[in-house]
């Protein structure tokens, strides 16, 4: 209770100190009638969108003191225009956040702590470690609308065909079935990436990360973080194994290869549920096998948390921010998640959201089983960015043309700059 009321008064003393300065186009509001807020909505405009505007009409048939001006920004600029706009009368009252912007965000003071709020009043709901990640310094400034993680896909198929009866446990039971599947079917058993996301599945099985966040120390050149970069370079020789592809194209190559029954498996996210189905390995969904990514030699397994929060702009006046929280209450609640996840094949953040509809797209039911596993990342703001030295390194490494401590040294120097705080 308590809580709750330090976080009104919070929100009320912001909304008194940004009156001026006011996030929101006002322009139709009127004293008697209902409040415009805007929201930037970042999903993909063509596959996702619509059912986000569809949702944008259902709230205001149910609110009629609140219009919704909806804005579908490009994810890819979204972030920087949020930047520039934050703090003058053209950033929106709601935004949809990456999840490794909220921090960032935060930090600057461009979000409102939502804890107390209305926006919250679902917490419990919640999965915890996507509460966890939507905090910088305790408080919490956005509601989990979105998740995914990695999780090692598979055609069972091709598994059957090989003699092999469940997935691979470990990175060294995946090298042993990637042999015997060449042997059995003729195709290749695993082809991994060389991007950095996809490579933080192996720092989480030696027990590191690129970074100890609460110790400010940079652990990317670490022993265990040599470890779990030579495990991933050793997937990319031998037999079964796919040579490391180091050009451009080299994501739609693989996901090309996995859909069409060219390789047996690969590391991916649920963001290509939809595209998986359109392969010709998968147009019977039921062929799609998702596990949890295999574990190193600590014998734990670990996947990166991806996803989006909706958050609200501490710029905005009281009215626009009463109207925000109750609009993030409802885009969050479970009946428009469980809407959204059968529409876009995307996985809620609350487990009363999987109901049995949900559940029936193989891909979700299969990518809810491995969330178990994600790691919520640090409530570091420069968190995301550490990845940029690493996806300049890995392809190198992975390409022969530096060797791994080389490269890691590279990565490390470049890291320290993100992170001048940071000892190594």
């Amino acid at each position: 209770m308590r809580r709750g009321i330090a976080a009104t008064a919070l929100v009320a003393s912001l909304a008194l100190a940004a009156t001026a300065c006011g996030g929101s186009d006002d322009s139709g509001d009127s004293a008697d009638g209902p409040v415009t807020i805007t929201w930037w909505d970042t999903s993909n405009a063509t596959n996702e969108a619509p059912t986000y505007q569809a949702l944008v009409k259902e709230f205001e048939a149910a609110n009629k003191d609140v219009k919704v001006k909806y804005v579908n920004v490009p994810f890819d600029q979204a972030q920087n225009k949020f930047d520039t706009a934050a703090g003058s009368k053209g950033a929106p009252d709601v935004l949809r956040s990456e999840v490794g912007w909220t921090p960032a965000f935060a930090k600057k003071g461009f979000f409102l702590p939502l804890d107390g709020t209305e926006a919250l009043a679902d917490q419990a709901k919640f999965k915890p470690n996507l509460i966890e990640q939507a905090k910088y310094e305790g408080k919490t400034y956005g509601v989990p609308i979105v998740t995914d993680t990695l999780a090692l896909v598979y055609n069972k198929a091709l598994f059957a065909k090989a003699g092999l009866t469940e997935a691979p446990k470990s990175w060294d039971d995946l090298k042993k079935a990637a042999a015997t599947i060449k042997d059995k079917t003729g195709v290749d058993g695993y082809w991994g990436s060389t991007q950095a996301y996809y490579a933080q599945s192996f720092l989480y099985g030696e027990g590191t990360d690129t970074v100890d966040a609460e110790g400010k120390k940079i652990t990317v050149n670490s022993a265990e973080a040599k470890k779990a970069y030579g495990t991933w370079l050793g997937m990319f020789d031998g037999k079964g194994l796919h040579k490391a592809d180091t050009t451009a194209d080299a994501y739609a190559h693989i996901q090309d290869a996995f859909v069409n029954g060219k390789v047996a498996a690969i590391v991916q996210g649920p963001w290509e549920i939809t595209n998986f189905y359109k392969g010709s390995a998968f147009t019977d969904k039921s062929n799609l096998g998702i596990a949890t990514v295999p574990a190193g030699s600590t014998g734990e397994a670990g996947a990166p948390t991806g996803g989006h929060n909706l958050s609200v702009y501490a710029g905005s006046d009281a009215a626009h921010q009463k109207a925000a929280l109750k609009f993030v209450n409802f885009m969050t609640s479970a009946k428009s998640q469980a809407a959204v996840a059968q529409k876009n094949s995307t996985l809620p953040t609350r487990d009363d959201a999987y109901t049995a509809e949900v559940k029936a797209d193989p891909g979700i039911a299969g990518y809810q089983t491995v969330l178990s596993a994600a790691q919520p990342r640090p409530a570091l703001p420069e968190y995301s960015s550490l990845w940029g030295p690493l996806d300049t390194e890995l392809p190198k490494i992975a390409g022969g043309k530096v060797s791994l401590d080389k490269g890691l040294s590279n990565a490390e120097t470049a890291i320290a700059k993100l992170v001048p705080d940071f000892s190594k």
